[in-house]
């Protein structure tokens, strides 16, 4: 059986990442999502949701931990982040796991994962191409301002924790423009049959 194509998507925040990845499930590939498994992790996982109660009790709650509370204690005490983070690194990777076996299992020829820090992770060494999506710096910033609660403030604080979007670009396999949707609805196309016919001529897996 030939092994799954793993083609990574990430892009800086409101460069149109979660649209993009839509257009994939349009188009019947399978697409697991990050911050999806990362929802799902805080409302139904219970040893999850156990090991950050150790933590921090107080973002916990019978729904499973509240995102802005456990950002309020984040925040508050900065030695909490590499816990959190070894707790949620552990979980995602064996969810992530669990999804790329499936796609293996019912015979998926590639499949999409959405991760917003790709490459701050490292997780270009493990996939086998990587997709950016990307808009001018100008459109990015006016889709972002027009989301909930953002500020100038907060905008600056997530960019510098992404790469740049000049670097993700450099270090990609593939590019996609999101200005308009159709552009891009072709360009995911583009991007699947590209990926598809390298597959069907390459030698299957002994």
């Amino acid at each position: 059986m030939s092994k799954v194509f793993l083609l990574g998507l990430t892009g800086s925040i409101g460069m149109g990442k979660s649209t993009t990845a839509e257009m994939f499930r349009d188009a019947e590939i399978a697409v697991w999502d990050a911050d999806a498994a990362v929802h799902e992790l805080y409302t139904t996982d219970t040893e999850t949701i156990e090991k950050i109660h150790d933590i921090a009790p107080i973002a916990v709650t019978a729904d499973g931990v509240d995102r802005q509370a456990l950002s309020r204690c984040l925040q508050a005490d900065k030695e909490l982040f590499p816990k959190l983070e070894t707790i949620v690194h552990e979980a995602i990777r064996t969810h992530r796991a669990a999804f790329i076996e499936a796609c293996q299992t019912t015979g998926q020829k590639m499949a999409v994962l959405d991760i917003p820090l790709l490459f701050e992770t490292g997780a270009q060494d493990w996939l086998d191409a990587v997709l950016v999506v990307s808009v001018d710096a100008d459109v990015q910033k006016a889709r972002v301002m027009e989301r909930p609660g953002m500020t100038e403030d907060v905008f600056a604080m997530i960019l510098s924790r992404q790469t740049p979007d000049g670097e993700k670009r450099a270090r990609a396999d593939y590019v996609i423009e999101t200005h308009d949707l159709d552009g891009a609805r072709a360009s995911v196309q583009n991007v699947i049959e590209s990926i598809l016919k390298s597959k069907d001529g390459a030698q299957p897996d002994a």
